[in-house]
């Protein structure tokens, strides 16, 4: 269960947060590989003052934290990266320069709903699953 969790300085409506979701829930598996339906997505509203990036210009600030299981190459984690910066780019016109993404990887057990546990990733994985 991949966990993306986005602080940012938008003020978005509840109607463009899960828009915003659902396209996010929809890059990610595109890109990772994988099924929407253990895709966690937390949107974070913070004032101004409590986002910080050196490199930052005028405008809103994201930051996404994600949580995902190892296995996937750099290659894959990069280009979701950058689509999903695009995205927040285009979606709410924070400037490239406000924009950060993090990864942090977890054995697949260490992700886990109530009616499932996480196992390891594989490339075909996005065929095997319902």
């Amino acid at each position: 269960m991949p966990l993306l969790q986005f602080d940012t300085t938008v003020s978005a409506t509840d109607a463009e947060e899960e828009a915003f979701t659902d396209a996010v829930t929809g890059l990610y598996a595109d890109e990772m590989a994988t099924t929407t339906g253990h895709v966690a997505v937390v949107i974070r509203e913070h004032p101004d003052a409590n986002l910080s990036l050196g490199r930052a210009v005028e405008g809103p600030c994201c930051f996404l934290s994600a949580d995902i299981r190892e296995g996937r190459s750099f290659e894959r984690r990069r280009s979701f990266a950058l689509a999903v910066m695009d995205l927040i780019a285009d979606t709410w016109s924070v400037p490239e320069e406000n924009l950060k993404v993090s990864f942090t990887e977890h054995e697949g057990e260490d992700l886990m709903g109530v009616d499932r546990v996480g196992g390891e990733w594989s490339a075909d994985e996005n065929s095997n699953q319902a």
